[in-house]
């Protein structure tokens, strides 16, 4: 591990900066010695919904399952006014009472018997324009039809057989005295209502429902009437008039009186299905839908759903604010509305089998709403994230009859889910509400939906780059075998495949315990190295070696080669992440599928067009050829990737020449490989990173020079290239702040001087080389400078491990050059 990853893993805030039991130098610079690196790479690019559809254009949910369409008309017609559903759900039973119609006098026309209705007075009266008539006609507040009533009312409007009609003109009281005289107020309701209720004097001078015996009820449907006829009536009368009118502004008043009507009725206890004229209000709100105004129509459903509508109202109130929020230009609106909480609402009570295409809307709304960043905060607020788990636990137990719509519901979900998890506040809710592990659990249902397992992969790659959540997932039973069962069933899916590769990369970036489980899963490598194969881009077209097993037509493949360097880049992080653990790195180095693989890949692609996967295949070669065991193929390859790694070295890119360095670090404890370097050339590379200044560079060539060092041939070549010289120039520059790179540059000069090699130095540079390691060697000199203490350990060890030692046999040699060390 180069010095400065070092220091920021000492620096990092995930590792505890002090230990009961303190480590000994030498445990510290154990670890600091360990040359095995973890990679890293970019988060795979989400992209962004433009178009805002149920399904976009690549989903594979298949027409086959009648996925609900995105655009659609709604108008008044479309919504049910009486919505008498009961709340229980359960269908009433048909009476048994069969009406008897009049027999036909005409056998051309049998509709003609039928008495016809009266002129719409408002109509002859006023002589409204057809459109305005219309908007009043159906439902107005003068032709309501009777409503929800009880038993004894609907008799007398419904009688039975031998049953005499009453008369409209006058209605039937239990006392003979005719009834006093309407008041202002109570005119508000016209004739040809319905009321609920027929009133009649009693003795205590107060009035009574007819036929009800029960004072407490009668009291409590007084109070009902009179807040309809003082305050609901006229605001319903006020809507109508408004929405006839037309006038400029009228949408304002609009909005208003709805908010008004709102007030009202949560003031008099009147929402819900507690108000027994419902079917009238409901009725005026959805001739209002008509008007076709956004901010209209979101104050209209935020009541009606306060109103608890059912059945197809739910359905297509859910419908009307799914498409207010197809348009970018409404979110706005919802920012300024409760309607939100609303939806939230019909989230958390609804239930699957009976409203699911109504919480498919729900959802489909707000994963639109959740890519606006204020929304997105106000989801959070409104605890978004727990009605969303309870959600997903009612979808994970739905039974075969509901399971597409399940899927429809939990694609939109897992989406919005997608666009929360961006935002740093909501990855702590995602652990603490499991909901981690319930992604899991619905990756396992629904493990052959794309888009499900698409979505739910964009989820665990962003939130797995941080290390609560890395824990959370890992934690999880069995979610490696669940990784790899989806890379097996998904292969040709390139989406998907790269993003649960770059979750795998993550978990095992700092667990050790992640990369070994990982790699004890049943068919773990084989499944890697088959997404490898599939991946290797052998020629121009993509996936040759797949011809043999033609695509799913619902499974596109990766078409273009930088998908599939994407993929391939992933893949190799997560093999060298896991041959960092000691007891997966040998088997990994004696896999010789896993070695030709990486080698192919190095002898088949260039640095100009698959940089960083040149990168990564370096590094994972790195760690791999740390391991010396004898089965090691690797070991076996050296002297073919030392060639490989030539076009690496010779490129114009930084990271690719560092990698190869490294690379020939290991390697070069080989003499056979040191002889390659000497022949080509290489040393003289090596001497130029000198110059970089930078320490990881600088680090990087002095572990090859110390091995070039030990063939006394090497030590003239490389004075005559002024190695010595360079190196205590990086000592001065570098030493006080690194001391492990401090003790590598002295290592490095230590082994061109043997034999005699101290004259590779003048007298001015010996001299000003001893001065400096004298002054070091004391330790309060060498770590005064360091004021932070969670660093002074880790310094300290360094100083004493790789520094203090070497520099010591450095010192008497240039104190004695007559003498051979």
């Amino acid at each position: 591990m180069a010095s400065t990853e070092k220091k920021r893993e000492v620096c990092s805030p995930f590792i505890q900066r002090r230990n009961i039991a303190r480590k000994t130098s030498a445990e510290i610079v154990s670890e600091v010695r360990q040359s095995l690196r973890v990679q890293s790479t970019q988060r795979p690019f989400t992209p962004r919904d433009a178009h805002r559809k149920l399904f976009g254009t690549s989903s594979g949910r298949a027409d086959r399952d009648n996925r609900p369409p995105s655009t659609f008309s709604l108008h008044a017609q479309n919504f049910d006014a009486p919505d008498s559903r009961p709340s229980s759900g359960t269908r009433l039973s048909p009476l048994d009472h069969k009406p008897k119609f009049p027999v036909s006098s005409s056998a051309e026309d049998p509709f003609k018997a039928f008495p016809k209705p009266p002129a719409d007075p408002l109509e002859v009266k006023r002589g409204l324009p057809v459109a305005r008539a219309r908007l009043l006609r159906a439902g107005s507040l003068t032709t309501l039809s009777p409503v929800e009533g009880h038993t004894d009312v609907k008799e007398r409007l419904n009688p039975g057989p031998g049953q005499k009609q009453p008369s409209t003109k006058r209605l039937p009281s239990t006392d003979l005295r005719p009834g006093p005289r309407r008041t202002a107020s109570e005119s508000l309701i016209q004739p040809g209502v319905d009321s609920g209720v027929r009133f009649t004097e009693c003795k205590a001078g107060r009035r009574t429902e007819l036929g009800n015996g029960d004072n407490t009820t009668s009291a409590e449907e007084d109070a009902e009437s009179l807040v309809w006829n003082n305050m609901i009536a006229p605001l319903l009368q006020q809507l109508e008039s408004v929405a006839a009118g037309g006038s400029e502004g009228s949408v304002d008043r609009l909005c208003d009186l709805c908010d008004a009507l709102h007030s009202t009725l949560a003031e008099a206890d009147m929402l819900g299905r507690r108000c027994k004229r419902r079917s009238g209000i409901l009725r005026t709100l959805f001739r209002l839908i008509d008007l076709n105004s956004a901010r209209l129509n979101l104050h209209i459903a935020k009541l009606c759903l306060a109103l608890c509508v059912s059945g197809n109202n739910l359905l297509n109130i859910c419908k009307l604010i799914f498409q207010i929020s197809r348009s970018e230009s409404n979110d706005i609106l919802f920012q300024n509305n409760s309607i939100i909480d609303s939806f939230l609402g019909v989230l958390s009570k609804e239930d699957v089998s009976s409203s699911g295409e109504a919480l498919l809307y729900c959802v489909g709304a707000l994963k639109f709403l959740s890519g606006n960043s204020s929304i997105l905060r106000l989801l959070l607020d409104k605890n978004f994230v727990g009605v969303a788990q309870k959600l997903i636990q009612r979808l994970c137990t739905i039974e075969d009859d509901n399971f597409t719509i399940a899927g429809h519901i939990i694609v939109q979900l897992t989406a919005s889910l997608r666009n929360l998890a961006d935002h740093p506040d909501s990855r702590p809710l995602f652990v603490s509400f499991s909901l981690l592990s319930e992604l899991c659990l619905v990756l396992r249902h629904h493990c052959r939906e794309p888009d499900i397992c698409t979505n739910i992969s964009r989820i665990f790659s962003k939130l797995s780059s941080y290390s609560e959540c890395r824990l959370a997932l890992a934690q999880t039973p069995d979610c490696y075998q669940l990784f790899l069962e989806l890379l097996t069933k998904h292969h040709q899916k390139q989406d998907l495949v790269v993003r649960l590769l770059f979750t795998l990369g993550n978990l095992t970036s700092k667990s050790d315990e992640a990369r070994q489980q990982l790699f004890q899963v049943e068919g773990c490598m084989d499944t890697l190295l088959q997404l490898y194969d599939t991946y290797q881009r052998r020629d121009d077209s993509p996936h040759t070696q797949l011809q043999k097993c033609p695509p799913s037509p619902n499974e596109p493949r990766a078409s273009s080669a930088q998908e599939d360097d994407d993929v391939l880049v992933k893949l190799v992080r997560v093999l060298a992440n896991m041959c960092i653990h000691q007891a997966v790195g040998p088997s990994l180095a004696a896999n010789t599928t896993c070695i030709e693989l990486l080698m192919e890949t190095l002898e088949l692609r260039s640095v100009q067009e698959s940089e960083e996967l040149l990168v990564n295949v370096a590094a994972t070669i790195n760690n791999l050829s740390f391991y010396k065991e004898q089965s090691s193929v690797l070991g076996r390859s050296r002297l073919t990737i030392a060639k490989l790694m030539l076009k690496l070295v010779l490129s114009s890119s930084m990271d690719a020449m560092l990698e190869a360095t490294r690379v020939y670090g290991n390697l070069s404890q080989s003499k056979d490989v040191r002889d390659f370097i000497m022949q080509n050339k290489v040393h003289q590379f090596v001497v130029t990173l000198l110059d970089s200044k930078s320490t990881e560079m600088c680090f990087t060539a002095c572990g090859v020079l110390i091995n070039l060092a030990l063939d006394p041939p090497n030590r003239v070549s490389l004075s005559e290239e002024g190695a010595a010289a360079k190196l205590v120039d990086c000592l001065k520059d570098f030493g006080p702040g690194d001391w492990q790179l401090a003790g590598q540059i002295c290592q490095a000069l230590w082994n061109m001087m043997v034999g005699g090699g101290e004259k590779l130095l003048d007298t001015q540079e010996r001299g000003s080389l001893l001065e400096f390691l004298i002054t070091y060697l004391d330790q309060k000199e060498a770590l005064k400078w360091i004021e932070n203490e969670d660093m002074r350990d880790y310094h300290k060890a360094c100083w004493e491990i790789e520094f203090l030692p070497v520099a010591q046999k450095l010192v008497k040699t240039l104190q004695a050059p007559d003498q051979t060390p």
